[in-house]
Parts: C-alpha cells; structure tokens; sequence
C-alpha cells in the first residue's frame, strides 16, 4: 500500500508541469516583463480564486489501486474548456480519455478504453453528454443475488481440486504455494462489455431540467478457470457423497452453480444486448459541479428496453437519486449525502444488467453496488437484486488552500459511512425443472456427478437481505475544482461483505 502510494504521488507531481504556464529566463528584465504580462492576464474570483480561461488539459499517467480490481495502470487525458471564464469553474465543454488495464495476483485480469464527452454550447440551451467505453474482465466478481441470501463462503477462496495436464501446472502451483498463495476462482466469471450511451439535458425552469437519452450495451458471459489449471474430466467421482456440500469440483465456479440450479436461465447465461431509451427529470441547485459545497442534486427517470429497439431481453426500470450538499462552514466544512434507488417494473431485468447503477449525464453507468462509485468498501456486486438502493454519507474538510503554477490547488479530507440493502429480490428456487435438467447433464456426461442439491443448500439461504454498511476516511487533492485525485480506506461491518478496502482514483463518489 505504502508503495502504491508513493508511485501515485511521484507520478502526480511528474504531471502537474503539464497543467502550468510557466516560462523561465535568465535575462532579470525578460523575468520581470514577463511576470508583469503575467499578472495581467490573471484575473480572480470573489473567493480569490485564478479564473481559468481557455483550454487546460493534462495527460496523465493512470496509477491507482481498487481493492476489487487490483493495481491499476495506464494513460488519461482531461480537456477543459472553459472559453472567456465566465462560468468557471464549470467548464463548458470537456473530454476524457482513458487507456488501462488492472493487475490483480502477478496476471493483468483486465483493462478498459474509455472515451467521453460534455458539451453544453453546441445546442443552444441543451447539454449534451456522450460516454464510450469497451471494457474487458478475465475475472469479474459475482457472489449471487439478493444480498445475504447468497452466502459467502470464504473457505471456497480456493479451489478444493487442482488437476494438471502438464508439467506448466505442477510448477504453478508449487509457484503459488511457496508464497502461501492459489489461484482464487470460486467467485468470479469473465465479460466482456462494450457501452455506449448518449444523453440530453435541457432547462424547464431555474434549476429544474428535463432529461432524455439512448443507451446501448452489449454484454458477453463466461464461466472463469485459472491460468494452468485444467479440469478432470468426471471430478463428481471422487467426491464423498455424505460431505459433498464440502467440495466443489476444480474449475467449477459459484456462477456455473446458478446456471445448473436454473437461477440464471439458459437463454440469459452468456449475455445479451441492451438498447434503452431514457427519460427523466433533473433539479440541480450546486454551486460547482464537480466539487460542491452547497445545493441539491436530485433526478428520477425510467428506462425502457423493449425488444423492437434491438433488446434481447425486454425490461423496464427506474431510479431515483437524491444528492444534499450542507455547508457547515462556507467552503470548508460540508455535509453530503446521497440516496438512491433503482427498480424493476415486474421480473423481467435480465441478470447482467443487475449489476448496473443508472447515471444521466456526463458519467458512465456505475458498475455494481460496492466498490469504489457506489458503497466504498462492500465487494464488488455483492448486493444485486431486482430493486436495490444504497446511501452515502459523509463529512468533507478542506483544509488547505494555495497556488501552485497559476493553478488553484486544495487538499480535502473526508469521513464517512455507506450502506446498501436489496429490498426486491431475484428468483433464487432451485427448481424442479433444473433438477431434472441436471440430472439429465450427468447422465450424459455433460457436468459431473456432484451433489448440486447439496451445494445449493450451502449457497443459498432461505432468507431476506439484511443491511450491508461499511465506513472510513480519505484525501483528496483538488486542482482548480475539476482534477481530483483520491485516497480512501473503508471497511466492513459485517465479514460477509469483506474487509477492509483501499482506493485510488479520481472524483468525489457524488
């Protein structure tokens, strides 16, 4: 962690120079001329803050760390153009690009290619706000539906049989045994997604907005087995059939379970493509919108996939956020909180959009509850269910102020609490259809002769979700209210949800 922190802060202060205009002269006169042009082309705010002008853009180098995902690498690039100043520090057009991929226990497991884009001045008097991105995950975590109803086992962390077909394997394991360590594979499967998604914001009244937007993804499923690691062609024939539920066959994976207990329906296993239209409504009241100290943020809208739009499973849902920004001592000490809920109408939402938390606007759609944008600390997709919601809250400190390089720079700290909870949940039954279905598979040699019905048991309880909450603190460096780098640790409550997690990335969560 110390080092991961030391490479961030090294490389941010690499990269600063790249936001500057600076010029330097050994000639004394030359300096002072220029120092004085300078100070003429500087002009500052009531708070005392350089209004920034034109474009200012940094290429950075992507270092960041995300308990779930693994240490992060790679390139970003931020375009702010804020035209003559006269709405800074709201820029009025802005891009974001972005190239990396994550290293999770010595393998790169994925990587992402991010582009977006936010302008609110080539369509008179409509924002409009493009997200793309193509996102590649060779190990995704899934820990099941509705919360504590899918129970985590952490003695499944590693695999109970390790077959190899070649002497690689014997060496990797040997690999991984030396630090004390084996591949972890029960609570992950693999994606691939690509998004893409356009939306549309246009002033009602003052503050009050109306919101429209297409929304497209298509999303590829598959089942997860470690790297050098082959399966046994029948395992189910070593198994103790009086301890069965104690094992599960090497390769076989917690989302393999829900595709033989039918709880994910064959049609929907590997995927589908989703193409939405959204609408909704908007009341925005922040001071700024990238860090606010004061204000409300809140919008509602529903979102439809019917099948003539290119679906390939039909659904309808809604979300509703409510954000509150309360200063306690006028740009220093703010209060912020944030509530959010997002539904289905019926039970049609198919299983991979679960994980998906709904965003109008200049920002992606949050992947999962847990993690980093949505309950910090709580595992990755840990609460899925058919209506979810989740809050923030917390306390933010900005304790410092200065220039640096005509740049206005701030350091914040934080502390807060996050919660979660699946008030509807899936379809968790382990049907009668898909014990029949199962047994006809080992019959045919299709998947080996486990005792399904006893691992069911072990994984799904007969019970309602419970509160998943998690706390901790942060810091964050803030350069001219837009380019925010975070440090955060939070941890769980309860054990079920995880321990303790560390974060660096960029933004406030709300």
């Amino acid at each position: 962690m110390k080092k991961t922190f030391i490479i961030a802060l090294a490389a941010f202060m690499l990269c600063t120079p790249a936001f500057a205009e600076t010029a330097t002269n050994s000639d004394t006169a030359t300096e002072a001329k220029a120092e004085k042009k300078q100070k003429k082309n500087v002009t500052y705010n009531e708070k005392g803050e350089i209004i920034k002008t034109g474009t200012n853009f940094g290429p950075l180098p992507v270092v960041a760390f995300d308990a779930d995902r693994g240490f992060q690498f790679g390139a970003l690039l931020n375009l702010y153009n804020f035209g003559n100043g006269d709405t800074y520090p709201n820029p009025k057009s802005q891009w974001y690009f972005e190239a990396s991929a994550y290293t999770k226990e010595s393998a790169i497991n994925s990587y992402k290619f991010i582009v977006n884009y936010d302008n609110k001045t080539l369509i008179p008097g409509v924002r409009m706000s493009i997200c793309t991105g193509y996102y590649k995950d060779a190990a995704l975590d899934f820990y099941g539906f509705n919360g504590y109803q899918s129970n985590y086992d952490m003695s499944m962390l590693e695999p109970t049989y390790r077959f190899f077909d070649d002497k690689s394997g014997e060496k990797l394991l040997k690999k991984f045994e030396e630090k004390g360590k084996l591949p972890k594979g029960f609570y992950r499967f693999g994606r691939d997604l690509v998004k893409a998604k356009i939306d549309f914001t246009g002033e009602i009244l003052k503050n009050f907005y109306w919101e429209a937007g297409y929304n497209f993804s298509w999303t590829k499923a598959q089942p997860f087995t470690p790297k050098g690691y082959a399966v046994l062609d029948n395992p189910g024939e070593l198994l103790d059939p009086e301890n069965a539920v104690l094992y599960v066959p090497g390769g076989t994976t917690l989302f393999d379970l829900y595709k033989i207990w039918g709880i994910i329906p064959e049609d929907e296993a590997e995927g589908g493509l989703t193409s939405s239209i959204r609408l909704g409504l908007m009341y925005d009241s922040r001071n700024v919108e990238n860090n606010p100290t004061k204000g409300i943020w809140a919008e509602a809208h529903v979102i439809a996939a019917p099948k003539w739009l290119g679906t390939t499973h039909e659904h309808y849902r809604y979300c509703a956020t409510f954000r509150h920004y309360v200063p306690i001592v006028q740009d220093k000490l703010t209060f912020a909180y944030r509530i959010g809920y997002q539904g289905t109408f019926g039970n049609s939402a198919p299983w991979y959009n679960l994980p998906f938390y709904t965003n109008m606007g200049i920002k992606a759609d949050n992947d999962g509850f847990g993690g980093y944008r949505t309950v910090r600390g709580l595992m990755l997709n840990r609460v899925q269910g058919l209506d979810t919601g989740f809050y923030n809250a917390e306390f933010r400190w900005r304790f410092i102020d200065f220039k640096l390089w005509k740049q206005n720079i701030a350091f914040a700290l934080s502390a807060f609490c996050d919660g979660a909870h699946v008030f509807r949940g899936y379809d968790m039954e382990f049907s009668q259809e898909a014990k029949e279905a199962a047994a006809v598979s080992i019959l045919k040699g299709e998947i080996p002769a486990a005792n399904y019905e006893g691992l069911y048991n072990k994984f799904v309880f007969d019970r309602k979700d419970g509160f998943h909450g998690s706390a901790g603190a942060g810091l964050r460096f803030i350069m001219n209210q837009n380019f925010i780098v975070a440090f955060e640790y939070a941890r769980c409550f309860n054990k079920q949800d995880g321990n303790g997690a560390f974060y660096i990335n960029t933004g406030f969560l709300f």
